[in-house]
């Protein structure tokens, strides 16, 4: 393992990514949730590696007619040195 840190000034590039449902009205399908947590590991573990810079939990609770629907969402905040080519 390196013993090199990254440095926040070197942060040019931020990317956010929302992992579950955000929006009561688009809920998402599994395949789109788990498209969303590859990308989030592609991000730490490709090249130019990424760091989490901070992650933001949330959840609601919406009634949808007569139905009570829970929405749980986490936003990862990803800073990269430059922009990865495959987030273009």
């Amino acid at each position: 393992m390196s013993t090199e840190r990254f440095q926040l000034t070197e942060m040019r590039y931020i990317k956010r990514i929302v992992v579950g449902n955000d929006n009561p009205q688009n809920i998402k399908t599994e395949a789109e949730i788990e498209e969303a947590m590859a990308l989030v590991n592609r991000c730490l573990a490709g090249s130019p590696r990424g760091y989490i810079l901070n992650t933001e939990k949330s959840f609601g609770l919406y009634n949808i007619g007569e139905h009570q629907v829970v929405l749980q969402y986490a936003v990862y905040n990803i800073g990269f040195a430059r922009k990865p080519m495959y987030l273009d």
